[in-house]
């Protein structure tokens, strides 16, 4: 479990950076962003390897029949991931799409792990989104985006999501969690 907070902790610390500490950031201009990037890769790699070797605690027992919800929930967190990259209907409408992309994917997770590991991991993952959000409007006032692509980036959006919900179901399905066969975790 101390890999898997340990990780948790460094993309926090590290996402968290800018906001702490704006000025000693935008001092560091380019190497501040790779430090943040590898920070970040190091959190994730930490929290996957802390994750997989948690032992399982039972914290709560998932409602039965959550896993529809959970891959439901994935493709509209998925969706939200890309709306910004794809500039459709909703870019100008979602502030932080990602960070609300990373809300439900939190939210989905724990529709269907009860375990403590999953809670460290999901709910924290979920929480740093909030805050992020809070901070981020607490810094900037927002002024929505013009432009964008409309139906074409709503559409490209819809392709992306769907091939990566299937490269996600590979690589769940690879670690020994099939997500479309009523086993989730």
């Amino acid at each position: 479990m101390i890999w898997l907070i340990l990780g948790l902790a460094l993309w926090i610390g590290a996402h968290f950076f800018k906001r702490i500490a704006p000025g000693v950031r935008a001092g560091m201009g380019e190497r501040g962003k790779l430090l943040v990037t590898v920070l970040s890769l190091a959190g994730v790699v930490l929290m996957v390897v802390g994750y997989r070797a948690a032992e399982w605690v039972p914290v709560y027992s998932p409602l039965p029949g959550m896993g529809h919800a959970n891959n439901t929930l994935m493709l509209v967190s998925l969706f939200l991931f890309g709306v910004g990259g794809t500039k459709g209907t909703l870019y100008p409408k979602i502030r932080h799409p990602m960070l609300w992309g990373v809300v439900v994917w939190s939210v989905a997770h724990l529709l269907v792990n009860g375990d403590q590991a999953s809670l460290v991991l999901f709910g924290g993952m979920g929480l740093w989104a909030l805050v992020s959000m809070v901070l981020i409007n607490r810094a900037e006032v927002w002024v929505p985006p013009t432009g964008g692509r409309g139906l074409k980036g709503d559409a490209m959006n819809v392709a992306g999501t769907l091939v990566l919900l299937g490269v996600i179901a590979m690589i769940h399905a690879w670690l020994g969690h099939p997500v479309f066969l009523g086993t989730y975790s």
